[in-house]
């Protein structure tokens, strides 16, 4: 967007992933606390302060994605009067919630496409789901190309041939995994909704068959839809499961796997399944809104029912089995990813959608886009 003359900020909550990113892109940003459960405190303030900073930059669009990001960033967005309001849909969150904590988030995710004047979903399925559920109208959806947010760079960072042969081993010893065993990945939030129990629960059964069989989980802990505490020690006790906390240099650990494991309940675009793929490895996956356009069953990996133990068990023993049938759904996983998911296809179809949003508010294309900062 900057090379096509757009003046590019972000504003999120505060911390490190900010200032990486910050750094990364070099570009403008701006911390505005948020949290991701339900505060109303909390919101009102930081919806206060979402107002104040897009009073003061005077964005000719706002483009806001998450749960909470879209609600409050649209909101705010109106409140400031910001020409363009473009919401990314990421995942129907109600689908998985119950009781009034559902009524509240339904309400929510209806508030935000309402207030949108145009919503990207990032898959099919989750595009006809806004629909069926009422969020919002079929003319005021879509998907961008093939679907997800931004698309894998396959060519460069998600891409293993790109990265030096001895990372892999390195990686291994970094965690205390031998060199020749069997490591089945899973890289996400560690919590209830992404099918940790059900894992945990194929693990144990595997744990007994396959001795050099190791599992690396690419992520942490999180205090909302946290584990039973039954799940979580097995997880901390097992010296076989290596949990690595927050990492930047994802890329980087699926070289150290064989498998890659996503046995979410609800899934808005399977982004672990084609960064997995990418880096050619096979995926298991389960059969799940946004999962099944990820990964395409039999040829690229295999999906099975969601929290079902026991066929997320076979999937994987199976795949531990053969590596001819990984190596061959990494394969055909990386082609596809190569063909379908890349992100220059992506940013061409978002720089489109923005020119003709403008010009819909009737705001000619006029090359650059500034912020004009309030005096």
């Amino acid at each position: 967007m900057r090379e096509s003359g757009f003046e590019v900020a972000a504003i999120s909550s505060a911390g490190p992933q900010l200032e990486f990113v910050e750094q990364r892109d070099n570009i403008k940003v701006h911390q505005v606390p948020m949290l991701r459960r339900i505060s109303p405190l909390a919101d009102i303030t930081a919806l206060f302060r979402l107002f104040k900073t897009m009073r003061r930059l005077r964005p000719t669009i706002v483009h806001a994605h998450t749960p909470k990001g879209g609600l409050l960033g649209m909101i705010a967005a109106c409140l400031a009067r910001i020409p363009v309001r473009i919401f990314t849909l990421h995942g129907i969150r109600s689908a998985t919630t119950v009781g009034i904590k559902k009524r509240i988030v339904e309400s929510s995710e209806k508030l935000t496409c309402r207030l949108a004047q145009k919503i990207f979903a990032v898959s099919n399925s989750v595009c006809q789901q806004a629909v069926d559920f009422g969020y919002c109208k079929k003319e005021k959806i879509k998907v961008l190309v093939n679907g997800s947010c931004n698309g894998i760079d396959a060519r460069g960072l998600f891409n293993p041939e790109k990265y030096p042969q001895e990372l892999r081993p390195r990686l291994r010893r970094k965690y205390g995994i031998p060199e020749n065993a069997l490591v089945l990945c899973y890289v996400g939030r560690i919590v209830r909704d992404k099918g940790i129990t059900e894992l945990t629960e194929a693990w144990q059964r595997l744990r007994t068959e396959f001795d050099d069989l190791y599992l690396l989980m690419v992520g942490e802990y999180e205090p909302e839809d946290a584990l039973d505490p039954e799940v979580t020690q097995v997880l901390d006790n097992d010296a076989h499961i290596v949990i690595t906390g927050f990492v930047y240099d994802i890329p980087e650990h699926y070289l150290a796997a064989d498998i890659v494991a996503l046995p979410t309940h609800r899934e808005g675009f399977g982004y672990v399944a084609i960064e997995g793929a990418a880096m050619e490895l096979p995926i298991v996956a389960t059969r799940v809104s946004g999962c099944v356009e990820a990964v395409e069953d039999g040829r690229t990996g295999v999906l099975v029912p969601a929290k079902n133990s026991d066929a997320l068990y076979k999937a994987i023993k199976r795949l531990l089995l053969d590596k001819l049938l990984r190596d061959k759904l990494g394969q055909a996983g990386r082609k596809r990813v190569l063909e379908c998911f890349m992100p220059e296809a992506i940013w061409n179809a978002l720089q489109n959608e923005y020119v003709n949003l403008m010009r819909k508010r009737g705001i000619e294309w006029q090359g650059p886009i500034h912020f004009k900062e309030a005096r």
